[in-house]
């Protein structure tokens, strides 16, 4: 699949394409905008071609994945230009995906070798963690490039972005039900949560504190029995946390989940997670929700959490975790202006936020064009 004619190729200043053949690397970095500043998104590992291989021989299924991985790759690093407009943070946006199992390639030396790649570009990306990526992970990448983020140790290093992103998820579901449901506290309030490793854990911490009602899901039983040591929660498979009959849906496992097939079983009158890319076509499926009463809460603004994180990192700065912990609280004032926007104009509110976020980074680039002349 050619990247120019991709349906995910919005204006990216650049894509690379990455190999190392004694480690078996298969990567590609995405730079879509650095007008804010150095581009900045995770590092995502994952393998493509599995959903392929039950329908498809092997070479054309490992074909497929490659196509998916690009579309993956351009998708979520325009995505990033936007969170981090919204967030209003001093970067732009970028994402990188390693193709393949991380448990079976995921070595030291893999990952070092991945790091020479993202330090050829010179600082135009930073990469931080994602699904498939550990911590640990990244102190391999940081072997090889001092182009890296949420590092555990290090002078400026902010550590796991992980509670900062549930937290900043957390605040947005208290601004969606607020607006859709009237309500100022979450007490008694029925979440199901889609997923429930990193991110997804923090989060039912804090829905449990709150007085909420949980039902989550988890592909991995580790995680589920994690989960339940927080306290009550309901459990139900995978393929039903969608139809729940809740208030609030809150995806946050892997993208693609709002399509033809669940939307019409969704009973939430609020969606807002952590996953990327939740909705499988943008501006078809946020539209389809806004028809039938159920809030979209665009999930870039929601899960801004983790990059407000680190920017400080990116940037060389030292910040405490109070001054980090305030800009991830005003992501539910920027929801707030999402709504209310999105109300009066008719419209999804996933293409009012993208319009937004297109602004922002509209404007620097005129006035760094200006300052430059």
């Amino acid at each position: 699949m050619p990247v120019f004619d991709s349906r995910s190729f919005k204006d990216h200043e650049q894509v690379v394409f990455c190999a190392d053949k004694e480690t078996g690397l298969k990567a590609i970095i995405a730079v879509h905008s650095t007008t804010l500043g150095p581009s900045g998104g995770g590092i995502r590992f994952w393998d493509y071609a599995a959903a392929h291989r039950h329908v498809a021989p092997g070479d054309i299924a490992e074909t497929r994945g490659e196509e998916d991985a690009i579309y993956d790759v351009l998708r979520l690093s325009r995505g990033m230009s936007y969170k981090n407009a919204m967030a209003g943070l001093r970067l732009g946006g970028g994402k990188s995906v390693i193709i393949g199992n991380p448990r079976e390639l995921g070595t030291p030396a893999l990952m070092e070798a991945f790091g020479r790649y993202i330090q050829r570009l010179g600082g135009s990306y930073y990469a931080a963690e994602d699904v498939g990526t550990s911590p640990t992970m990244l102190a391999s990448v940081a072997k090889s490039t001092s182009y890296v983020s949420g590092l555990d140790s290090g002078e400026f290093a902010t550590g796991d972005p992980s509670p900062h992103t549930a937290l900043g998820v957390f605040v947005s579901i208290q601004a969606a039900v607020k607006h859709r449901l009237g309500k100022t506290d979450l007490a008694g309030v029925h979440v199901a949560v889609q997923g429930v490793g990193h991110v997804g854990l923090y989060l039912v911490g804090h829905l449990i504190k709150a007085g909420a009602r949980v039902t989550i899901t988890d592909i991995v039983e580790s995680n589920i029995e994690a989960a339940k040591a927080l306290g009550d929660v309901t459990v139900v498979e995978p393929a039903a946390i969608h139809a729940v009959d809740c208030d609030v849906f809150a995806p946050c496992a892997l993208g693609g989940g709002l399509n033809p097939k669940t939307i019409p079983d969704i009973k939430a009158s609020v969606i807002a997670g952590a996953a990327n890319n939740q909705l499988e076509h943008e501006g078809v499926q946020d539209e389809d929700l806004r028809q039938r009463g159920i809030l979209y809460a665009p999930d870039y603004v929601v899960n801004a959490g983790g990059i407000i994180s680190v920017e400080a990192e990116v940037h060389r700065e030292k910040v405490s975790d109070a001054e980090r912990e305030a800009k991830v609280l005003r992501i539910g004032d920027t929801l707030a202006t999402v709504f209310a926007a999105s109300d009066k104009q008719r419209r999804p509110t996933g293409e009012v936020a993208n319009e937004m976020a297109e602004e922002i980074i509209r404007k620097a680039g005129e006035h760094k064009n200006l300052a430059a002349e």
